[in-house]
């Protein structure tokens, strides 16, 4: 980055970094926003947590924002009838929101930026048995905690929950076809496959075939789906766009930071992998996690590289890994540490759910839950 100069620099970072960003955040959220699921179901803790694990598990495929959006009216909307709810969307805040998007490049827009940066799609699969630990783990913890609030419903909250029921309905179902069409244009639309794609003078049309395909994919969706289903979903184009205009000031604002950690990478001590995970985590929970991976990536690209070490992105796998894992995990730390968590606060805040303060879900939720699981993760994954 630093022999562009730093004009230079962020031009290379807005082109090739912030458009292929924006573009995979346009075609998710539109995607998404055209399928809408209603009904009501029991709220039973085996129900609940089944909704968490499909939702933990959708979050890889359709990204964390997308799988959090649909799914967590449906499972406000389940759960109407019961009067404690609060764990329950904590709970889908770490698992849906944050935690399930680690398996691919389209899980989380840090997993994203890395993939931009040379990471094959499939190497982001290598991280299934961190991702199946913190799921397994999450999910036991909340069936234990949802079964002894159960417990403590009132036989009333229980007979209305067993009496008012109606069958769930998927509408623009249509649009998981273009999910996956979404898929095959981030796996096969990249250097990879089109070598014409990295040429350094290659024509706009080749050098930005994935963010043309995924344009064609949104206007799929848009001109295909029944108004009626966005309308259920509430549907804006508000958030995506705060986010375009704030990733703005992101991505020109962080690229003289980057080149100064580049460049001063040895100075600052970072060497194993578990500091790696703890730093990067420690800044994603309070600074959106997708910067921040980049960053320590810049980071480790500083590094002087050992003779026989595997490299993934141009830095130890090790260290990709752990930066990975930094960034979706403690994602989850605050509502601020990724993009659909503060989103799914309001929605919850707006169906009557009274959510922690800020500090409140930090010292309640996030410290006494979520960080005793990473430190297993660590010690498991990335040992001292």
């Amino acid at each position: 980055m630093a022999s562009y100069g730093l004009g230079g620099a962020i031009l290379h970072n807005m082109l090739f970094d912030y458009i292929p960003f924006v573009m995979l955040l346009l075609a998710l959220f539109v995607v998404t926003g055209g399928i809408h699921i209603n009904g009501d179901i029991m709220a039973t803790p085996l129900v609940n947590t089944f909704i968490l694990g499909m939702g933990f598990i959708f979050a890889s495929v359709m990204g964390t924002t997308g799988a959090a959006m649909l799914l967590i009216r449906p499972l406000l909307q389940i759960n109407q009838q019961r009067t404690h709810k609060v764990h329950t969307v904590l709970f889908f805040i770490a698992l849906v929101a944050n935690c399930g998007g680690l398996l691919t490049p389209l899980g989380d827009p840090p997993l994203f930026l890395l993939y931009l940066r040379g990471a094959e799609f499939q190497w982001f699969s290598t991280m299934f048995p961190e991702w199946l630990t913190v799921g397994g783990l999450l999910l036991c913890m909340y069936m234990v905690v949802d079964r002894y609030y159960y417990s403590k419903e009132p036989a009333e909250a229980k007979l209305r929950d067993l009496t008012e029921q109606s069958p769930l309905k998927v509408l623009g179902a249509r649009n998981f076809l273009y999910l996956g069409l979404v898929i095959a244009a981030v796996l096969f639309l990249n250097k990879s496959y089109i070598p014409a794609m990295g040429e350094e003078h290659a024509p706009l049309y080749i050098a930005f075939l994935r963010e043309i395909a995924l344009v064609v994919i949104v206007l799929l969706s848009l001109f295909t789906t029944r108004k009626s289903v966005r309308e259920a979903n509430n549907f804006s184009w508000g958030p995506i766009v705060e986010v375009a205009i704030l990733f703005v000031g992101i991505f020109v604002t962080m690229t003289p930071a980057m080149m100064y950690l580049k460049q001063n990478a040895t100075a600052l001590g970072l060497t194993e992998a578990w500091q790696f995970f703890y730093s990067t985590g420690a800044l994603s929970s309070f600074l959106d996690n997708a910067p921040t991976a980049l960053a320590f990536h810049q980071v480790a690209e500083g590094l002087p590289i050992a003779e026989g070490v595997a490299t993934v992105a141009g830095i130890p796998e090790i260290l990709l890994k752990a930066i990975a894992l930094g960034a979706v995990f403690f994602g989850a730390m605050t509502y601020i540490g990724n993009g659909p968590n503060f989103m799914v606060k309001a929605i919850a805040e707006q169906e009557g759910v009274k959510m922690p303060s800020f500090f409140g879900y930090i010292l309640k939720f996030a410290l006494v839950v979520l960080l005793p699981v990473y430190i297993i993760v660590q010690l498991i994954f990335l040992p001292f």
